[in-house]
């Protein structure tokens, strides 16, 4: 074993805490978080997010080469601004053997492989320099964990994680041990709020600005003028979805509706409580059939205040016996504080990685 992975591997046996430099860059957010890990408890001591909206907005979506280039032009900035603020020293300023950081979490996949290089690259780079252990994030299971951020879940635990590129039913039964109950078979929920949002023109990002829209409809408490929209494999018997079609109904009911330009709040007010109702449906299930202690919400779809309300109800409703944790709404996009999180939880397990064989996988699975 190379000295310098030994010697942090004794940091951890040793210390009574860890703290955990966590760095992500799977999209388009250049994000550096610093965590205390302590026990069964994780602590964000700064969490600071570069987002890349503006810059995609006009494209209606992420360019993949654009977002790549903005990755290498901030990740050093946001690493030095998290550390700071965290009250530790700029990054390539700190000594041999990492100083006060114990170990570097960082997303190795799934996402853009052009940015997740970024972020493996400097993780490398600053693991080689310091002399400490690297840790390999999944960016679900980077999800998965802003749950465990001021919270303690129990097990068996059901997440579902939804966001613009997963819709996914997850049985945890323990720290590292998942289970894939069932995902989208084409379009992430995420993905079908940012297709019917251009549909109606609504711009991008699709799920707030369908949710904007459709909170109008709220506020005004006008019934609906329009035919509801199907809730796709909604009863189907496994946990498995589907929103492509949603999305095709959604077109076919504008372009028999001559007037649908003056009905764009019920549009996407029935879309949003369309995918909230299959999402929460097939959650409940699950969580029934598997008898879980918690049901957690993760992905930046977790934010939808509809989706929030409406599991919460249900789960109330249909005393099911389970406890629902949803992470603040800080946590649901993405961000490096739910990466070091979950680094932290690997570290305890001893699950680290040298750094010549951390590498990015833009297809890496969650196991």
């Amino acid at each position: 074993m190379p000295e310098y992975l030994w010697h942090g591997y004794l940091r951890l046996a040793l210390a009574k805490f860890m703290i955990i430099l966590g760095i992500e860059t799977s999209c388009d957010e250049t994000a550096a978080a610093i965590i205390e890990g302590r026990g069964d408890k994780v602590k964000v001591l700064s969490n600071i997010v570069s987002s890349q909206i503006e810059i995609h907005k006009k494209y209606g979506g992420v360019v993949p080469e654009v977002a790549a280039r903005e990755h290498v032009v901030n990740i050093l900035p946001v690493i030095n601004q998290a550390l700071e603020k965290a009250d530790l020293t700029p990054a390539l300023s700190l000594p041999r053997r990492g100083g006060f950081i114990d170990t570097i979490a960082v997303t190795v996949g799934p996402g853009l492989i052009t940015s997740l290089l970024v972020g493996v690259e400097t993780a490398k780079t600053l693991a080689y320099v310091w002399r400490i252990p690297v840790v390999a994030v999944n960016h679900i299971e980077g999800h998965v964990y802003a749950n465990f951020i001021d919270n303690k879940p129990k097990f068996p635990a059901l997440i579902l994680t939804v966001s613009g590129g997963h819709t996914m039913l997850i049985l945890m039964s323990g720290h590292g041990k998942y289970k894939v109950l069932g995902q989208t078979r084409d379009d992430a929920a995420g993905e079908a709020f940012d297709k019917a949002a251009m549909l109606l023109g609504l711009g991008y990002p699709g799920g707030p600005a369908i949710a904007a829209e459709a909170a109008k409809l709220r506020i005004t408490n006008y019934e609906l003028r329009i035919n509801k929209l199907p809730r796709p494999m909604m009863n189907s018997n496994n946990f498995d979805f589907s929103f492509s079609g949603l999305k095709t109904a959604l077109l076919y009911a504008t372009q028999r509706d001559k007037n649908w330009k003056k009905k764009i709040s019920e549009y996407a007010y029935e879309f949003e409580q369309a995918v909230a109702e299959v999402l929460v449906h097939k959650t409940l299930k699950a969580a029934l059939k598997y008898n879980c202690k918690n049901i957690m919400l993760s992905g930046g779809v977790a934010a939808n205040k509809e989706l929030r309300s409406r599991m919460g109800n249900v789960v109330k409703e249909k005393s099911t016996g389970a406890k629902l944790i949803i992470p603040d709404f800080k946590y649901c996009t993405d961000n490096a504080a739910m990466i070091a999180a979950a680094g932290y939880f690997q570290a305890k397990r001893k699950k680290l990685t040298p750094w010549r064989k951390l590498k990015a996988e833009a297809n890496q699975e969650l196991k």
